[in-house]
């Protein structure tokens, strides 16, 4: 199209979903389809075949027709080339990202073709539309002129436009349009409903969406309150199924919008609208009744809802009332925890008589609700559970599978209860019980016997325990356990609780085997068992044979383990299993210890990064089995080996071996000759600082910590600790918190005299970032050396009418008390006319940098007697309380906060008298923001409050004020 020498084409590679009809319409046809109704537009099917697609703008789809109603007369469309062929390429926008659902289908686009695009350029302020909204904002889309629609159409589509807004606009618009909504609330309550409920049940509304419209459904309940009743039936078919979600946060909006609705509409609204479902032949279906029950007792209380459960747990019309009244108490007690203690006589009632019920899922379900029940009142409520003991003992050995595992679950939680005499009989008799069933095939009974047997085996009389022992080896040390990482887990605490009873020596024994067995899941699971009981038992009943054994064992393991095709993930659990194990055996693995190190050095050399990085970090979890050893020469030659292989190219491989370099030189003597020397290995680790990977600049700098006690010339010192400014500033706080300990060091070692001119030099640099450093490194300075070496320097500094300077020395002000704490407090006085100029410049910053300075200060030198000195800073920083820079009001009003600790709450109520009735509101607010956190913080402002005696008025007087101590 072109007019007045503008040219509009059609961008090459461009496609929509949407065709281009086959001819241009003239301009009688458009005069014609302007006046048709949105109803025909949308029923109306396409006579002419689709050839070329067009793309879409703002939801508007560019065909010649749209254009032409958009654009006013006098363009002209321009031909293509002749030889023009657009790139054709695939849409990738329409491509789900999320898995394929039937369910999404019919709902998932809308053809944007069947829109009006006049209509949805003369809606006002309307927001990017997404695939979606075309769906759920149809009506809103295709309404030509709102004028001419009924009352109750017009909120409607107020309403829409609104929610529109909250969902797809700027967080300033999004809380206009909520506020909105919120205030005509009532108005729009059926519409907000039907919207928000539509936008929540589609799969496709992205996570921050679902969460805006949760908080406006959240918001809605709470202005609404009891009239959001005839809304519940609907709100619940909803927000139900979001409690089972996978993800965390989606299930906790679904309780608080659950929660919300029941304290709104009330109990016998929630009871009545979900009751229909309680018989649902669905146990998807009644599994989300329980827990949306659970939400309505979490929020009523479990005493209100106590008469339905009642009834429904003793209902003898049909056992799929009863299933789901006990699934409720379930829920109830995994939600509430420890909080069930009060009702626990109660809910016990509820379920006594199901024990022996007829129906297999019933009595599955109780023997699960009673465990759920004892886990969440253990240590306590035995007398409750007394009831239910011995028809539980008795039916359990007439069970079955899944059933079987449910009661050994609940006998398993009960026993731990009891006292000494009753658990190790219980607990001997479920150990047969048990024992007749290690061999069954069905997983769920195996969890549970693992289960069950981590918690009774340390109850149970030893001969039960060593009469299944071997069985229960047989049954669950296999490869097959292994490869299931869920039952691993639960197989590795049950032998850690046998070994309890067994001893180290038995346990270990049966566990060696396996350590060089071809699986490797089998050997992870061998060594994080033998790592988990000898840190907890100790390697003392070992004999000489099975430390051999064992480390044979580890040194396999390390040999013959696999890695993933990504070359940076190394196995940290061998890694931290080793060193557990090599502590724990201590100089009783020095026989062995050559061996293990030579095997660790031909690693080291490998042309795998992995193994590699792994060989680093097990040299250095190996360094305290040296030193126990006494093995001096070899760590010698672990330390020149180490400092070899600092040219290494890969960061990952160097932060290790730099770890491992540490803890060499931490197991060695300082007396010890080290080749090479000291100074000659800080000069190669002078250019490793300019690494940027995180793991290779912590190390580096912990390792230079470390070597500051050596004697050094101070120069090459200097040199470095320049070359430390830029780590202060680092994005990862343990770098910052080892560059600060490193430069802290540092200065001790040469004295802060060859540091300060540089530093002091840096002020005046135009970088804030340098400046903010260099304050951090002279509180440093300050803090390691004393106040007194840096003080006076910036005393005389802050003479220079530069704002940088001067600001630089406020905050190293600041920085040096929050460092020096009370070791500070003595140099307030000298101090205190520099922060008074300060605090009084026209300067914004320099007055909230100067009142960060005081609050430190301030936190320091509580009890330390300088109150006069905080009394003419207070009078100083109180008018600031007016200020209307965020960030200045901040720092007011947190050194005040400080300065009341100093001075009494006392003092502190003295200034705000005048202000907390005011005329002024702007003054009123401020004075009771101050207020409020003194009442906060302040229990001893009690004693200052005034003494009201109006017309002899005894009931204001307050007698106990009068009370000495």
């Amino acid at each position: 199209m072109q007019s007045r020498g503008r040219v509009v084409q059609r961008q090459p590679g461009s496609r929509d979903p949407t065709p281009p009809r086959e001819t241009t319409p003239t301009r009688k046809t458009r005069r014609k389809r302007r006046v048709e109704s949105p109803e025909s537009l949308e029923l109306k099917p396409t006579k002419k075949p689709l050839q070329k697609n067009y793309p879409i703008v703002n939801g508007i789809v560019l065909s010649p027709e749209n254009i032409a109603k958009l654009i006013p007369n006098g363009f002209k469309f321009v031909p293509l080339p002749d030889d023009y062929v657009p790139v054709e390429t695939p849409d990738l926008s329409l491509v789900p990202e999320k898995e394929f659902s039937m369910a999404t289908i019919p709902n998932a686009l809308a053809d944007p073709a069947q829109f009006d695009p006049q209509i949805i350029a003369s809606i006002p302020d309307l927001p990017q539309l997404k695939d979606i909204d075309y769906v759920v904002f149809r009506k809103l889309l295709l309404s030509k002129d709102p004028s001419l629609l009924p009352l109750e159409e017009q909120n409607e589509l107020k309403c829409m436009r609104l929610i529109l807004k909250v969902k797809n606009t700027t967080q300033i618009t999004r809380k206009l349009a909520m506020r909105t909504l919120l205030d005509h609330s009532q108005e729009y309550a059926t519409f907000i409903f039907n919207v928000t409920l539509q936008l929540l049940a589609e799969p496709a509304l992205e996570e921050h969406e679902r969460h805006v419209m949760v908080r406006l459904l959240d918001r809605v309940l709470r202005k609404l309150d009891g009239e959001v009743k005839p809304f519940t039936a609907q709100i619940l078919k909803v927000v139900t199924p979001l409690l089972v979600d996978e993800k965390k946060y989606t299930k906790l909006e679904a309780r608080d919008i659950i929660s919300n609705l029941a304290k709104s509409a009330g109990l016998l609204t929630m009871i009545s609208t979900l009751r229909k479902d309680i018989e649902n032949p669905d146990d998807q279906t009644r599994h989300l009744i329980s827990r949306t029950f659970a939400v309505v007792a979490n929020s009523l209380g479990i005493t209100a809802l106590l008469p339905f459960l009642k009834s429904i747990c003793h209902s003898t019309t049909s056992w799929t009332q009863k299933h789901t009244g006990i699934s409720i108490i379930q829920q109830i007690a995994i939600l509430m925890g420890s909080s069930i203690l009060p009702h626990l006589p109660s809910l016990v009632a509820c379920i006594s008589s199901s024990i022996t019920d007829e129906n297999v899922q019933v009595r599955s379900m109780t023997a699960a609700t009673i465990s759920s029940l004892a886990e969440a009142s253990r240590p306590f409520g035995y007398e409750s559970f007394e009831i239910l003991i011995e028809p539980l003992h008795t039916t359990l050995k007439t069970q079955r599978g899944r059933t079987l595992s449910q009661f050994l679950r609940a006998m398993g939680n009960l026993i731990p209860l009891m006292d000494k005499e009753y658990s190790e009989y219980y607990s001997a008799d479920l150990i047969r019980v048990m024992s007749k069933e290690l061999n069954n095939p069905d997983d769920d009974l195996r969890r549970s016997i693992l289960i069950v047997t981590e918690k009774i085996c340390g109850l149970a009389p030893k001969k039960s325990v060593k009469s299944i022992s071997n069985s229960f080896f047989k049954a669950f040390w296999t490869r097959r356990v292994a490869i299931d990482k869920k039952i691993a887990g639960l197989c590795i605490s049950s032998i850690h609780a046998l070994a309890k009873v067994l001893g180290t020596e038995t346990t270990i024994g049966k566990l060696l085997s396996s350590l060089k067995d071809e699986s490797e899941p089998f050997r992870r699971m061998g060594m994080s068992t033998v790592d988990r009981i000898l840190y907890d038992l100790g390697s003392y009943e070992l004999s000489d044979r099975d430390v051999e054994r064992l480390l044979d064992g580890l040194v396999y393991i390390v040999q013959h383990q696999t890695f993933t095709s990504n070359s940076n993930q190394v196995p940290h659990k061998i890694i931290e299993s080793f060193g557990n194990i090599m502590n724990s055996l201590g100089s009783r693995s020095k026989p062995h210890i050559s061996t293990i190190t030579s095997a660790l050095l031909y690693r080291l050399q490998h042309k795998d990064t992995a193994i590699r990085e792994q060989a680093a970090d097990l040299i250095d979890k190996l360094t305290l089995s040296l030193k126990a050893c006494n093995e001096i020469e070899l760590s010698q030659k672990l330390y020149t080996i180490l400092y070899e292989s600092l040219g290494e190219v890969y960061p990952n491989v160097l932060g290790s071996i730099l770890l491992a370099l540490r803890s060499v030189l931490k197991s060695l003597p300082k007396s010890v000759e080290l080749t090479p020397p000291i100074p000659q290995l800080l000069s190669t680790l002078t250019p490793i600082l300019r690494n940027r990977h995180e793991k290779v600049q912590e190390n580096t700098l912990n390792l230079l910590g470390d070597l500051t006690t050596t004697p050094i010339p101070p120069t090459e010192w200097i040199r470095i600790s320049y070359e430390l400014l830029d780590l202060l500033k680092a994005y990862k706080k343990s770098i910052r918190k080892a560059a600060n300990s490193t430069f802290g060091l540092i200065s001790q070692a040469t004295g802060p005299s060859d540091l300060l001119p540089q530093l002091l030099n840096n002020l005046k640099m135009s970088e804030r970032q340098l400046r903010v450093c260099t304050s951090v490194a002279l509180a440093i300075i300050a803090d390691k050396c004393g106040p007194f070496t840096v003080i006076p320097a910036l005393l005389n500094e802050y003479r220079l009418p530069d704002k940088n300077v001067q600001n630089g020395v406020l905050k190293t002000m600041s920085f040096l008390f929050e460092y020096g704490g009370s070791n500070a407090s003595d140099y307030i006085y000298s101090v205190t006319p520099l922060l008074s100029h300060a605090l009084t410049d026209r300067d914004l910053v320099h007055r909230q940098t100067a009142s960060t300075a005081v609050y430190h200060m301030a936190i320091g030198a509580i009890d330390a007697g300088y109150d006069d000195a905080f009394i003419n800073f207070l009078d100083l920083i109180w008018p600031n309380v007016f200020e209307t820079s965020p960030h200045l009001i901040s720092a007011v009003t947190e050194c005040i906060e400080s300065l009341s600790f100093v001075l009494g709450p006392g003092i502190i109520m003295g200034y705000l008298w005048s202000g907390l009735a005011h005329p002024a509101r702007k003054v009123r607010t401020s004075y009771w923001k101050i207020w409020n956190s003194l009442y906060i913080s302040h229990a001893g402002m009690v004693a200052y409050l005034p003494r009201l005696e109006i017309n002899n008025d005894k009931s204001l007087v307050i007698e106990e004020l009068d009370v000495w101590i």
